[in-house]
């Protein structure tokens, strides 16, 4: 996105000194490690504060075994994270970003569920188009299709035929070029005792890298993301040479 400033390129000529001298060094910097925390914690009460706004059209999303309408998304549970995964109709896979967040679902999602929090995916492709990349991926998590419906359009997470005519669409809570027909980003709903849904939060562009461990774990690395734009080193998970290795059970 626009506003990714990519790291410097990565360099190891750094200064070598003591043990004593680098625990100073190390305690000044976990200092504003503790500000950055603090900082966060009022973000996320700041965004459980936000109003929210009553959804009142009623979607209707096609499934892999039957269509379901946006309270059946939530499965009994109170709340629910979209996230607006970039598939359109006729693309032969789903967009590598995206599946590179989607990697950071499923071993997540057992959690979620046991706290009254669903997850499902949202794409504008059919579902003949979903299940086999879902299937070649191995996720488990629901994935829906709002082919039939505004559901994208409605969030700013797909350009319609009018904002590719004129060449201008709103996301991210701005007007922007249309560079891609479809766009990433993430979306929460709440369901109240009375079965009536409010969208609460979404987040898009570099707002979805929450989403991404993969991150949290490159920063703390000499050489951090290590990447010159954005995603730019990032492939669907079976096109990597170095495969992930099968779970060890020497533990057990």
């Amino acid at each position: 996105m626009k506003e990714y400033i990519a790291d410097q390129a990565a360099t190891l000529d750094h200064p070598v000194v003591s043990e004593q001298e680098w625990t100073e060094a190390r305690k000044k910097l976990m200092q504003k490690e503790k500000e950055l925390t603090h900082l966060k914690d009022e973000l996320t009460h700041l965004r459980q504060q936000l109003p929210w706004v009553k959804i009142e059209k009623d979607y209707v999303f096609e499934g892999a075994d039957r269509t379901y309408t946006l309270a059946d998304l939530f499965d009994g549970r109170s709340q629910l994270i979209v996230q607006h995964f970039m598939l359109g109709p006729g693309w032969k896979e789903g967009c590598p970003g995206c599946s590179f967040m989607a990697d950071h679902v499923d071993g997540a999602l057992v959690h979620l569920l046991n706290h009254d929090v669903s997850y499902v995916a949202v794409s504008r492709a059919p579902m003949s188009d979903i299940i086999p990349f879902q299937k070649r991926m191995g996720w488990g998590f629901k994935w829906v299709s709002s082919n039939k419906n505004d559901f994208n359009y409605d969030f700013h997470v797909s350009a319609t035929e009018e904002d590719i005519a004129k060449n201008e669409m709103i996301y991210n809570y701005d007007k922007i070029p249309v560079t891609e027909q479809e766009l990433p980003g993430v979306s929460v709903f709440y369901k109240d005792d009375n079965g009536d849904i409010f969208h609460t939060y979404s987040s898009f562009a570099r707002g979805v890298d929450i989403m991404l461990t993969t991150y949290n774990l490159l920063e703390m690395t000499p050489k951090g993301r290590n990447e010159d734009n954005a995603m730019n080193w990032v492939k669907h998970h079976d096109k990597y040479e170095t495969k992930a290795p099968e779970a060890s059970n020497c533990c057990h």
